[in-house]
């Protein structure tokens, strides 16, 4: 194994892998001892390569990726389809975790800024808030207590403004996982938006700025239980301070947020366990291959990155089977406020932070390829 270039690509020799007979795409033990860890390509009996629909879950304690046993995977359709089957590369690592912490790593990523490497950053809080990711939990996205059998079906819901009167909910709820991001309102909208959050998606700066937003609104707390998952994203180092406090459950010691206690947010038993933080290879990889926006020419370029809504989408069809989208940009978009929970319409703002026109081509694309379901009305 080792590692390639930009991107992160594991070499397997054929002799070194236990190959399995039997239809389904075989398992295969990473052995993340040194460099960037990956999702692995897999093989077929009678040696063939193949890339399977790679879900992560632990087995005998040790990191395997398991082949999905969907017979309706979106990654079957992505292979299939001209355009996107070029864009996609389900190999790239989505979550960073302890063992990404290498000299290999850190001197690829210093030569990008954040969100997409650690330019800038301090060597001490990167390495000090990675290692304390260091629980298998934190290398994959689900559980293997909440790991579901057959097609792993993931709604991702955005907070637009097409979801007030949807009636959705139910349909959100059935899903085995449910992200949610930034100022997800549930309160009072459960027939619209459902109840149920696998995962929460977020940078420190929108979460904190949605509670102050949309505090009206009733979003005067991110959601919590036993069950859910935080996705942070690294858009800053007030991230991966945020982060390292949240682990510890005390309170942050520098920085932006100096003396903020993360348990107010994340509860007061909130482990290691509970923590996932995007890759910054992962974001790169997304932004250069799907929204790779005009804005970064501009003088705004430096500021722009893809939303969080759009980077939970991409997360979710990265590692699920099934993926549908609810509450986010469509054509029609001028028809509805900008968030569900507004009393009086607003009209959708526009920053320059972010391309929403692009990021809502993209979704109509993938819906019409198939490849997801967006709720459209």
């Amino acid at each position: 194994m080792f590692y390639q270039g930009r991107t992160c690509l594991l070499q397997c020799h054929l002799k070194s892998v236990g190959v399995r007979s039997g239809p389904q795409c075989q398992v295969l033990q990473l052995l993340l001892t040194i460099g960037p860890t990956v999702q692995p390509h897999l093989v077929r009996k009678g040696g063939v390569k193949e890339e399977c629909g790679m879900i992560a879950r632990p087995k005998c304690g040790s990191f395997f990726f398991q082949a999905s046993s969907c017979p309706q995977s979106l990654m079957s359709i992505v292979k299939a389809d001209p355009r996107f089957g070029k864009l996609f590369r389900f190999h790239v690592p989505v979550l960073m975790w302890a063992r990404h912490f290498t000299k290999e790593t850190r001197d690829r990523l210093k030569e990008r800024s954040v969100p997409y490497g650690w330019q800038g950053l301090s060597d001490t809080a990167i390495a000090s808030t990675l290692h304390l990711l260091n629980d298998s939990a934190n290398s994959w996205l689900f559980d293997k207590t909440r790991f579901p059998e057959g097609c792993v079906r993931c709604a991702v819901v955005g907070n637009g403004g097409i979801l007030n009167g949807s009636r959705q909910g139910m349909e959100i709820d059935a899903h085995d996982f449910v992200f949610r991001l930034n100022g997800a309102v549930i309160k009072g909208f459960e027939d619209d938006v459902g109840t149920k959050t696998s995962f929460y998606g977020f940078t420190v700066n929108t979460m904190k700025n949605s509670l102050i937003a949309y505090g009206e609104y009733g979003f005067t707390q991110i959601p919590q239980s036993k069950d859910l998952r935080y996705i942070f994203i690294p858009s800053d180092i007030r991230d991966y301070v945020m982060l390292k406090s949240a682990i510890l459950g005390s309170r942050v010691q520098e920085g932006y947020d100096k003396g903020d206690d993360p348990r107010t947010y994340f509860g007061p038993e909130a482990s290691a366990k509970k923590f996932k933080l995007l890759h910054s290879d992962f974001i790169h990889y997304l932004t250069v291959r799907f929204l790779r926006s005009e804005i970064i020419n501009t003088q705004y370029g430096y500021l722009y990155m893809p939303s969080t809504g759009a980077l939970m989408l991409l997360t979710a069809l990265h590692t699920c089977d099934q993926v549908s989208a609810y509450g986010f940009i469509t054509d029609n978009y001028r028809k509805f406020s900008d968030h569900y929970y507004e009393r009086k319409k607003k009209p959708l703002v526009f920053y320059a932070n972010h391309d929403m026109l692009l990021e809502a081509e993209l979704w109509k694309s993938l819906h019409r390829a198939g490849i997801m379901k967006l709720y459209q009305r």
